[in-house]
């Protein structure tokens, strides 16, 4: 199943007849067993964005199986996105202070508390738009990625880890083969 597949119940949701709660209950979607937390921020939020099928709808849906992550914020720094927004995680960074103060109050007291964001973003292994490639991808998360990265680079409060929902490949056991 392909993000194109779900043309039909992303048009019910852009008319607003489908709240989150009846989406996730779809049965393509339940099948899928993915958290509700990557659910909502990937199909239900931006299922539905052009740009953003164009740079992930070739991904196996069903191939993808979610972790939470802690992640070093080392390797946030030269992590890419898709080639739609390519350049939007530096945008975010020229002003990082900007960015989580236009956002609720919660976000920036947790920043400056934590030192980091206050809901993972979603991060795929590259593996899974292209078989020879490898390392991480923000797929959503962008702002907080650039967040990050200002903070860093303006000198302000950031955590050396951060937490992140992480989608890998589900790899088939071979025959004969032990893990």
């Amino acid at each position: 199943m392909k993000l194109r597949d779900l043309s039909p119940l992303m048009a019910r949701r852009q008319d607003g007849d489908l709240s989150f709660d009846r989406f996730r209950a779809d049965p393509a979607l339940a099948s899928l067993q993915w958290p509700d937390d990557v659910l909502e921020q990937f199909l239900f939020d931006h299922g539905d964005n052009g740009a953003f099928v164009d740079d992930y709808g070739s991904i196996d849906l069903r191939a993808v199986r979610w972790r939470l992550e802690t992640i070093p914020a080392a390797d946030f720094s030269e992590m890419p996105t898709g080639a739609s927004d390519a350049s939007c995680i530096e945008t975010y960074a020229e002003d990082p202070v900007h960015w989580v103060t236009v956002r609720p109050p919660e976000i920036d007291r947790h920043w400056e508390e934590h030192g980091t964001w206050l809901r993972s973003p979603i991060l795929i292994d590259r593996s899974l738009l292209d078989p020879s490639d490898s390392g991480l991808q923000v797929l959503e998360g962008r702002t907080r990625v650039g967040v990050l990265r200002g903070r860093q680079r303006e000198g302000l409060r950031v955590a050396s880890h951060h937490q992140a929902w992480v989608g890998h490949t589900q790899r088939q056991r071979q025959p004969g083969c032990s893990s």
